[in-house]
């Protein structure tokens, strides 16, 4: 019975080796917090008094709540003093879910890739991690590969491109292509030749059709593999091509004269689907026919207008798109068969990216602007929408994309104007 002793700390190891306590009173002491696992070595506790004190329910508490409610002990109702939403709140009526104790290392200067880059794109080939990033301002294709050793990116080749806006690398077949977008002097395809260990141009691509690209998407439909070049000219078409034996070869014009600024690919109820983003119009919808073994125009995503980017995720069975706009606000929206239902309007003056990604189980966003701060979001699940989780400063962002290397995981951050920052995913569990 230590009681009324205005006892304001104690340490972890107060009680280590009392195996045989079975009562304990800290009653009308002055604590305001308890170490984790402070009654861990109480076997047979079986009453615990703790009335009285000044317990702030912050995340250096949240043990507590857990070990109430799975202990046998008898503890009498302790009240939380601090902060104001928990005031007067019993601690055993808290759930572990109210306690917000995951955070990332901020304020950490992020590690810099040092050129300006508008696109990046991760994949593996051969076992090893490599990022494609397209550097209109060095007239190339940088590819990087992961140092597993010393766990950052190195040069690992360049593919000439003097005004390049997207590279896609597209691993098929064994075979790694990358397909080469310029806004000037044609678009090209390229494969990585083992014998020579360098990347071969293969083939071009039709500059009356693809004359001002813009963004590329790559996928397989029943075992074959397409990529579409979304197409942002007004005398162009968006472009569907087809891996066969020799190369990839036009297959279909898609939504021409339109001004097309980005493509998402989507799978829903099993049906392959292709949204086209564009600045005339809202956002169409094509639908993959097995008998015309071709997209068909489906429908469009409400009337929204200047859509910059189109991007999708999925959280349990639902399915969201994320829209973003230069002008006026972004949206998230949910996919509900024919229709779409508005989720979340984001503020997001001069953006040209949104980007969802997931880390684990935790499902992000990244809405960059080229007037102010990227803001990062984290998805509650319960309440259906995004909260502020961060902001980082990246100048005229173009892209993010996760990159999970091994036990690292990293968000690219690509810059028109700056150099392109790499920041680190860090999980800080505040109530340890």
């Amino acid at each position: 019975f230590i009681e009324n002793n205005d006892i304001q700390a104690l340490s972890k190891g107060t009680f280590r080796g009392l195996k045989s306590l079975t009562h304990l009173s800290l009653a009308n002491n002055n604590l305001q917090t308890l170490p984790r696992d402070l009654f861990k070595p109480l076997d047979i506790l079986s009453d615990l008094d703790l009335r009285g004190n000044t317990l702030a329910c912050d995340c250096k508490i949240k043990w507590l709540v857990e070990w109430l409610e799975g202990t046998n002990t008898t503890v009498p109702a302790v009240f939380c003093s601090s902060p104001g939403q928990f005031e007067g709140q019993r601690i055993r009526d808290l759930a572990l879910s109210d306690f917000q104790c995951i955070t990332t290392g901020k304020g950490l200067p992020p590690p810099v890739l040092p050129f300006q880059a508008v696109s990046a794109e991760p994949f593996t080939y051969a076992s090893d991690l490599y990022v494609a990033l397209a550097q209109p301002g060095a007239s190339s294709c940088s590819v990087l590969k992961w140092d597993y050793v010393e766990r950052k990116l190195r040069d690992f080749d360049r593919i000439p491109a003097h005004s390049a806006v997207h590279c896609k690398p597209i691993v098929a077949q064994d075979q790694l292509y990358v397909v080469v977008a310029q806004l000037f002097g044609g678009s090209y395809i390229y494969r990585w030749d083992t014998a020579v260990d360098k990347f071969i141009k293969i083939q071009d691509i039709d500059s009356q059709k693809v004359r001002k690209p813009n963004d590329i998407e790559a996928f397989q439909i029943e075992g074959d593999w397409y990529f579409v070049i979304a197409d942002s000219s007004k005398a162009g078409s968006t472009s569907l091509y087809r891996l066969n034996q020799n190369g990839f070869y036009s297959h279909q014009a898609l939504h021409a004269w339109h001004r097309d600024t980005d493509v998402e690919y989507v799978e829903n109820d099993g049906k392959p689907r292709l949204i086209i983003s564009s600045s005339s119009q809202a956002p169409v919808i094509y639908q993959w026919s097995r008998a015309q073994k071709q997209f068909v125009a489906q429908g469009e995503v409400g009337e929204m207008l200047d859509v910059q980017m189109v991007k999708h995720f999925r959280s349990k069975r639902d399915q969201f798109l994320c829209l973003s706009r230069y002008i006026g606000d972004s949206k998230v929206v949910r996919w509900e068969g024919q229709r779409f239902v508005e989720v979340q309007t984001l503020p997001s003056r001069g953006s040209m990216v949104m980007q969802p990604f997931a880390v684990g189980q935790r499902q992000y966003l990244a809405l960059g602007s080229d007037f102010s701060f990227t803001h990062v979001y984290l998805w509650e699940e319960e309440k259906q929408k995004f909260a502020k989780f961060q902001e980082l400063s990246v100048q005229a962002p173009r892209a993010f994309r996760y990159v999970p290397a091994a036990d690292v995981q990293l968000l690219l951050a690509p810059s028109f104007k700056a150099n392109t920052l790499v920041y680190r995913h860090v999980v800080v569990d505040l109530s340890l």
